[in-house]
């Protein structure tokens, strides 16, 4: 049985994306060169690896056996390339790294930087995530680093403190709710939101919380970013929730109150997790010690 690392690095991005198509674009690989490579690995194998549905694909038995072992395989294979590297002339890796909204919007874009302007031989695949898939990720090795919220149970992962972060409701300058201090996020579920776009861990947190208060948040609009949604608020369009720092930010330009949330859980301290610091590649480890593990 034969299987390169350019067959094991395609299946393993098709299996975790659960499509061919993105999975070859991943592999940087045509479709017609990723589906031959498929074809060709169940024909060795003389066992079916996916399952094709209608949206999409997912492991067969056979499937979910190749990626656990292409996992180790290719995890080995960039610790020896990282290592190696290191004797000639600097570190050389791919670092896929998971983090929730409030870590990729207020905190990385500041951390990250300096850190890939000092190593241009490391990259990063940085993606959002709601905090337990990224436990999930990191645990099950499809990502090498997460950033997640402290309610977020990370099991037998190592954690380390990564920053801490405040969740605030923004209204209209002179609504009714800019005077109560603080207040519950439940006492404000009657009101028309503005939120980020579905998909975002934030939004995915806050519609949580509403449903365990038997309520649904009603969302009129829809932005990426904390700047248009202060926009959206400050015309009067609804309120919205957003970490403290940004919504700090946000009022330099917009009219805005920010009233603080009374909820334990509107406090979150984010934590940089990882299987084991002693089994990351060097360059992993590299940006680990960056983001703040102390191993």
């Amino acid at each position: 049985m034969r299987f390169d690392l350019i067959d094991l690095r395609l299946f393993r991005a098709v299996a975790e994306i659960g499509s061919i198509t993105a999975g070859a674009e991943r592999a940087a690989l045509s479709l017609a060169a990723a589906s031959e490579r498929i074809r060709a690995m169940e024909e060795t194998l003389g066992a079916p690896l996916l399952l094709r549905q209608r949206r999409g694909v997912r492991p067969t038995p056979a499937g979910a056996a190749l990626l656990h072992h292409a996992r180790l395989i290719l995890d080995q294979a960039e610790r020896m390339r990282g290592e190696l590297a290191d004797h000639a002339g600097g570190l050389r890796g791919h670092v896929r790294l998971r983090a929730n909204s409030a870590a990729v919007t207020e905190f990385l874009p500041a951390r990250l930087a300096p850190f890939l302007a000092q190593n241009p031989r490391i990259d990063v695949d940085l993606a959002e995530a709601p905090s337990h898939v990224i436990v999930e990720d990191v645990a099950h090795g499809r990502a090498e680093l997460g950033i997640t919220a402290d309610w977020a149970d990370a099991g037998a992962l190592e954690t380390h403190p990564f920053a801490t972060d405040r969740l605030v409701l923004i209204t209209p300058r002179g609504h009714k709710l800019a005077q109560r201090r603080p207040i519950a996020f439940a006492a404000v579920l009657d009101q028309e939101f503005c939120g980020f776009p579905e998909g975002s861990a934030l939004q995915a947190h806050l519609a949580g919380h509403a449903a365990r208060a038997g309520r649904a948040l009603r969302i009129r609009v829809r932005f990426p970013a904390a700047e248009g949604i202060a926009g959206m608020v400050a015309a009067g369009v609804g309120v919205a929730v957003l970490s403290e720092s940004a919504a700090r930010r946000s009022r330099r330009r917009h009219p805005v109150a920010i009233v603080p949330l009374s909820d334990g859980w509107a406090l979150r301290r984010l934590s940089l997790c990882l299987r084991a610091f002693a089994a990351l590649p060097a360059h992993a480890q590299r940006l680990a010690r960056h983001l703040g593990a102390r191993p």
